[in-house]
């Protein structure tokens, strides 16, 4: 595994308190002010797919589910998810498993009674029926999330100053043009870069793919950055885009015990196949393999298969 994708991973965790740590106590008043605002606990003290509740002071294995939200003022739902990303993470055997999931995948929605688009569960239920649906497609608990706004993203990109990236193939979205090789980003054309999908051979798994790629730039920019403005531009934009239910004395709890996890990391992709179901496009999973997933990820949570 790339140190890129680890460094990736460890900043999504710990990027506020690399930050408010390197800029002192006023940035670090402002950071908890700032997850004061964002922090919404799910209606649950643990996953219905655990037995006991987590500790964190003793390890205990976690998962976390980041999502993408498209939130656009247009739109009359509670916006779909264009990234669903799960992690888990065992620090007792170092190590990271990280699971990308289509969001065109065919699933039973939860609380719905219907089967749709993994995608559409944040707009018919809002966080916690995509988080349940997740939970019981993977049949795993999701233990913390983190949602994003995916509007943020030129807010983002532009607080810390623009990104580069490597582009590996050229195209145009939108009316902006993408060469190939090392681009620099605004934040407009990285909402642009993160969003393209047809216009990819490897269709959603190519845009994950990128939507990575804006991330760990964002956050490797984010972390190195020494301007106070930066700092307080940042933190704006979390509290404007960001919803958890880590607590800041979690998110330390983790980054204190869990970052050693961070010299192992796994990636997973969901196999399966294209189908088309009354007029429209799904990604259908392979049930079979999908169960074997299911286990590595129980595995590495310590749970009973």
């Amino acid at each position: 595994m790339s140190d890129k994708v680890k460094k990736f991973v460890l900043i999504i965790i710990t990027a506020c308190l690399v930050l408010v740590v390197g800029a002192g106590s006023y940035v670090w008043n402002a950071a908890t002010s700032a997850f004061g605002s964002i922090q919404e606990s799910l209606d649950r003290s643990k996953s219905e797919k655990r037995l006991e509740e987590l500790n964190l002071d003793e390890g205990d294995p976690i998962s976390v589910l980041l999502m993408g939200v498209d939130e656009l003022e247009s739109r009359d739902d509670l916006g779909r998810t264009d990234t669903m990303i799960l992690l888990t993470i065992n620090p007792s055997v170092e190590s990271v498993n990280m699971v990308s999931i289509p969001r065109d995948t065919l699933t039973s929605i939860r609380g719905q009674a219907t089967t749709d688009k993994i995608s559409h569960a944040h707009a018919l239920g809002g966080r916690e029926t995509a988080i349940y649906t997740v939970e019981h497609f993977l049949d795993i608990p999701v233990d913390y999330y983190v949602t994003v706004n995916m509007e943020s993203f030129k807010d983002t990109v532009d607080a810390v100053g623009g990104i580069e990236v490597e582009n590996d193939q050229e195209f145009t979205f939108h009316e902006m043009h993408y060469p190939k090789g090392t681009i620099k980003l605004d934040g407009e054309k990285a909402l642009g870069y993160s969003r393209m999908r047809h216009l990819d051979p490897d269709d959603d798994f190519g845009r994950q793919e990128r939507q990575r790629q804006v991330m760990e730039a964002v956050m490797e920019k984010g972390a190195s950055i020494s301007s106070l403005a930066n700092f307080t531009d940042i933190l704006n934009v979390v509290e404007d885009n960001v919803t958890t239910n880590l607590s800041l004395g979690e998110l330390w709890d983790i980054y204190s015990t869990y970052n050693a996890a961070i010299d192992e990391i796994e990636q997973h992709q969901i196999e399966g196949e294209d189908i088309t179901k009354d007029g429209i496009y799904y990604f259908s999973p392979d049930e079979e393999k999908l169960e074997q997933l299911s286990n590595v990820l129980k595995e590495h949570l310590e749970l009973e298969n």
